[in-house]
């Protein structure tokens, strides 16, 4: 008798496509605007901009930042477009929203520059749980993404799939 193991998984042809490997993997560092308000809570225009003027940018260098207000301020639309004007002159990259939400629209993009040929007609598992927490619109991008290439889908482990397409 041959006691030799087998990995029948690894013979089946299925690709276990981890998320976690194409999560974006800068730093994040979220830039709230209440740190520009007068008393954190008041938009006074003079002081607001004196306060981006006088601000160091150049700490940001290499982050992409996430660009919110978390105080309960009414905060006009120009006050946004002031402080990514300022980000613009020096070279930084940001988006609107906290820093899940910036990591989330991060992660969407770089779902929808993935070049799916490798996947074509092929059995795909997206791996279920990690260490990563992974949004729910991330998990719809990737199911929106494969369906057309892939002949099959699955979602979980190997050993504990749960068929989501199959053409």
């Amino acid at each position: 008798m041959n006691n030799e193991i087998i990995n029948k998984i690894a013979k089946s042809g299925i690709i276990n496509l981890d998320l976690e490997d194409y999560a974006p993997k800068g730093i994040i560092t979220e830039l709230d605007i209440k740190d520009f308000l007068f008393e954190g809570l008041i938009l006074k225009e003079k002081y607001f901009r004196e306060s981006l003027k006088d601000h160091n940018w150049s700490k940001y260098r290499g982050d992409v930042l996430a660009l919110f207000c978390s105080s309960n301020s009414i905060i006009p639309m120009w006050a946004y477009m002031l402080v990514t004007s300022y980000l613009e002159k020096n070279n930084l990259i940001n988006f609107y929203g906290n820093k899940e939400q910036v990591f989330n629209l991060l992660f969407l993009e770089i779902i929808e520059e993935l070049d799916i040929h490798e996947f074509k007609d092929k059995r795909v598992i997206i791996k279920g749980c990690g260490n990563l927490k992974i949004h729910e619109k991330i998990y719809v991008a990737i199911t929106k993404k494969m369906q057309p290439a892939v002949k099959s889908l699955m979602f979980g482990e190997a050993c504990s799939s749960v068929p989501i397409h199959k053409k």
